[in-house]
């Protein structure tokens, strides 16, 4: 296990590194420019953007889908496209560019007309590609299996490691880290391939090729996934020693810490938290937002799915309290993080009242609402009948309403990780 360890702590600190503020990357000019009539039929066409970039993050695409040679030039923020010479001079191509942060595509479409072949006769034009709604959908999916896999498989681990060390003989405990375990490694898998699929505007057969994979993998996102799916393998590793009892070894201690980290600095890896003004702070807070998170719902999902259906009094003293003061203090770093994250990528209250990113950030703040008042619900049973149900013995009627309670947090949760999934397919509220 020690080579292991080994690697998970430098990748690590590899990816421990705040990554530089910038917004999505956005076309500032291209010679011929879009709607231009030259003299003659160039050779290349040239895109300016306004930030480096590397050409294998750039896609131009003929109006039937054949995709063109882009090339590096001197100036690092621009790209050279070789181009064919059409017969009637109309020039028509789309382009679109993978953020290195996030991996957010930016499109557009370039048309001009050699003015000394141009034909009298035109119709039509044809309309320009655009990303498939299935590739979109699936992609938010695939995020939203994600975010629940790394909560699940975190606080779900941590929550054994540190308040129910039986647990970690409990069928009901070892089924759901083992299930979190496959969700997030099969939901890293194909966000890579959904991912290209997105980024070249195409369907959702082009995310099941090879070379779909190949293309993503030499971007910087593409980078950033493989890096966390080299932590999921590295956390089956983890999990196993955990099912054999190892969970109060020193070495188990510090892999998991490792593997934790990777997982949670990984997945903010690909979110806005980089944009604005402090990408710094805006890495601490997303790292704590996420931490916290999945404490809260990786404790609350073991709770409610191994603890509470054993209904051992004994039990539920030792475990309830532990994870009420738990989820206390994960609330508290949610919330103070997301305010950082807000401002640092919202921006402004106009930004949060008119933007369709700022909407979804409400919309997850109103939500996020309801499960506190689910979770004071579950706190006040704690501190006012977890006495009671321990007198008698787990009485299901007295037990019942901390059981509803729970219930109604884990269901608006899921419909919190829904919303934070469509917050980072988004455009940024800057």
């Amino acid at each position: 296990m020690r080579p292991l360890l080994v690697l998970a702590a430098l990748l690590c600190a590899l990816l421990g590194a705040a990554q530089p503020a910038s917004a999505h990357t956005e076309l500032v000019s291209s010679s011929p420019k879009d709607g231009a009539r030259p003299a003659k039929a160039p050779a290349h066409l040239t895109l300016t953007f306004d930030e480096t970039v590397d050409p294998a993050e750039v896609r131009v695409l003929t109006m039937a889908g054949d995709r063109l040679p882009v090339a590096r030039t001197a100036k690092g923020n621009a790209v050279r496209v070789a181009l064919d010479s059409p017969a009637d001079g109309r020039f028509a191509v789309v382009w679109s560019v993978v953020d290195k942060e996030d991996g957010h595509a930016s499109s557009g479409r370039i048309a001009f007309t050699v003015a000394a072949r141009a034909t009298a006769t035109g119709g039509a034009e044809a309309s320009a590609p655009v990303t498939s709604p299935a590739v979109r959908q699936a992609l938010v999916a695939a995020r939203w299996t994600g975010y629940l896999a790394l909560a699940l498989f975190v606080g779900g681990l941590a929550f054994v490691a540190l308040l129910w060390p039986g647990g970690a003989y409990e069928p009901r405990a070892r089924a759901l880290l083992g299930l979190a375990w496959t969700g997030g490694l099969l939901a890293t898998v194909t966000t890579v391939g959904l991912q290209g699929a997105y980024a070249s505007l195409g369907g959702l057969r082009d995310a099941l090729r090879p070379a779909t994979y190949a293309d993503v993998l030499a971007t910087g996102p593409g980078i950033v996934l493989a890096a966390r799916g080299l932590m999921w393998v590295l956390a089956a590793v983890v999990l196993a020693a955990l099912l054999q009892g190892a969970a109060r070894s020193p070495g188990w201690r510090v892999g998991a810490l490792a593997v934790t980290f990777g997982l949670l600095r990984t997945t903010g890896m690909t979110g806005h938290n980089s944009e604005g003004s402090e990408p710094t702070w805006g890495a601490v807070a997303d790292f704590v937002h996420l931490l916290g998170a999945a404490l809260w719902i990786g404790g609350l999902a073991m709770l409610a799915l191994a603890v509470l259906p054993r209904r051992r009094v004994a039990e539920l003293a030792e475990v309830v309290p532990g994870y009420a003061r738990l989820a206390a203090v994960s609330v508290t770093g949610i919330v103070g993080a997301g305010l950082v994250l807000a401002w640092q990528v919202v921006g402004s209250y106009d930004a949060l009242l008119h933007t369709s990113y700022g909407h979804l950030l409400l919309v997850k703040t109103a939500v996020l609402g309801c499960v506190l008042v689910a979770a004071y619900a579950s706190r006040q049973w704690v501190r006012t009948r977890l006495d009671l149900a321990v007198l008698l013995r787990g009485d299901a009627a007295t037990v019942r309403p901390f059981g509803y309670s729970v219930a109604a947090e884990t269901g608006l949760v899921l419909v919190v990780l829904a919303v934070t999934s469509l917050l980072v397919t988004a455009d940024p509220g800057r």
